[in-house]
């Protein structure tokens, strides 16, 4: 009876998440507060928790990117990244996807790459290089870098999961970032033998004969950046830093009187108040109107973000709670001798879901609750690039719209895309190193 329930309910799940997907964006949250609903109601479960602390790092720090915006940080930003991606053509294929990390991984998006992928693909083609390289492993790289971004969303998810256990956004910076890198590097080799030279490509050849493909962009001066846009991204970055900084070194937390106890600044709490102050700063210092914060595109999808963890976050612990003894039970023994598969469990909820977050909110208390240490369990967190896994991503589609030359393509049979290839690779590559640091 028990093993019937949890299909049903399972089922329901995956059910009202792919509902939510297909709605897209804040549906997924929404149709998530359905699940929950329908828990209460028809099954009497009890609501699981609201992922709180991770919806206030996330609130705090669109705040400060949206104000960022607003003041021209983001251009200054692409600016600062279109220089070196033209300063080394001929390696494109190396520092464009390198570049999208390091840029998206600051930032805390990867939005970013929109802003990015012209100068790429422009680059790419005027040096007659085959465009999808760059770009499929581009694109996907500013998906993978939300698990090396002190400020992402997915990040901040991770550390209110993995803070209790003593494991800090140091520790699991430490080895998502090496892995990743390493990862892009091994993808970055492996593309570069991907498909026909640019000049030898049948598509590319029959584009260029009927006329269709046009000149690459003209290139960016940087002339739109403002002294209000460098020092903007001036004071987001001096957050960010304070931040890896607190959690290197804890004595730059500040000490507070807590039930009568002297005790350091929770790290979560930390992070909100200095992300909302970095959003004041820019405010008092940039020239903007803080009432305009809430019109910027990177406040509006974050927003959109907390909508969307909140109900697929809610539902799945939801019913992870109401069955947890009968998950650890069945999956428990499987689990310690092959930790793997937490890997891909994260990998199908990111592709399934297409956030990180929710696959990181649904799949890493699974993992604790299975006794893996949470040095394993961020070796393992990379696999949520899965979003990528299918190709309907906006990132994806405009990346296959952008490149006139037909290389970077979705298949007629849909999974067999452009970005696959780097999917796989940096999944398998990034899991794979991350469990060697993770065992150093």
């Amino acid at each position: 009876m028990d093993a019937a329930l949890i299909t049903v309910q399972g089922l329901m799940v995956i059910s009202l998440i792919a509902v939510g997907v297909h709605f897209k964006g804040m549906a997924i949250g929404l149709f998530g507060a359905v699940g929950v609903l329908i828990f209460v109601v028809a099954f009497g479960v009890a609501p699981g928790s609201v992922p709180l602390s991770a919806m206030l790092i996330i609130m705090s720090v669109v705040t400060a990117a949206g104000a960022m915006q607003l003041a021209g940080g983001i251009d200054y930003l692409v600016s600062l990244a279109q220089k070196v991606i033209r300063r080394f053509p001929r390696q494109i294929t190396f520092v464009a996807p390198l570049t999208t990390f390091g840029f998206c991984a600051g930032a805390g998006t990867g939005n970013i790459y929109y802003s990015l992928m012209p100068v790429i693909y422009e680059v790419a083609h005027a040096n007659n290089i085959r465009p999808e390289r760059p770009l499929a492993l581009s694109a996907t790289a500013g998906q993978l870098a939300i698990t090396s971004s002190p400020v992402s969303a997915a990040t901040a998810a991770m550390v209110g999961l993995l803070a209790p256990m003593g494991f800090t956004i140091t520790d699991i910076l430490s080895i998502t970032m090496p892995a990743s890198i390493l990862a892009i590097i091994a993808g970055a080799f492996i593309m570069n033998m991907r498909g026909k030279e640019l000049d030898e490509d049948p598509e590319y050849r029959r584009r260029l004969a009927a006329g269709e493909v046009k000149p690459p962009a003209a290139d960016a001066d940087g002339s739109a950046v403002t002294r209000e846009g460098r020092l903007s991204a001036l004071l987001f970055g001096a957050g960010v830093i304070f931040i890896i900084c607190a959690g290197i070194f804890e004595e730059l937390r500040p000490s507070v009187l807590l039930k009568g106890k002297v005790a350091d600044v929770d790290l979560s709490q930390l992070i909100q108040i200095t992300m909302l102050s970095v959003a004041a700063a820019i405010v008092a210092l940039c020239k903007i109107k803080a009432g305009d914060i809430v019109k910027s595109s990177l406040f509006d999808s974050g927003m959109v973000a907390v909508v969307a963890l909140f109900g697929v976050a809610w539902m799945a612990n939801t019913f992870i709670g109401a069955h947890e003894q009968a998950i650890v039970g069945s999956l428990g023994e499987l689990a310690k001798q092959t930790p793997v598969m937490i890997a891909f469990a994260l990998f199908a909820v990111a592709a399934i879901t297409t956030s990180q977050s929710s696959a990181t909110f649904s799949i890493i208390p699974i993992g604790i609750a299975l006794g893996l240490s949470p040095a394993m369990l961020a070796a393992m967190w990379p696999a949520v690039v899965g979003v990528f896994f299918l190709p309907t991503n906006g990132a994806q589609i405009a990346t296959v719209e952008i490149d006139q030359t037909g290389t970077t393509r979705i298949g007629a049979a849909v999974i067999n895309h452009s970005f696959l290839l780097p999917v796989l690779v940096f999944t398998l590559v990034a899991v794979g190193s991350g469990m060697l640091l993770a065992a150093l």
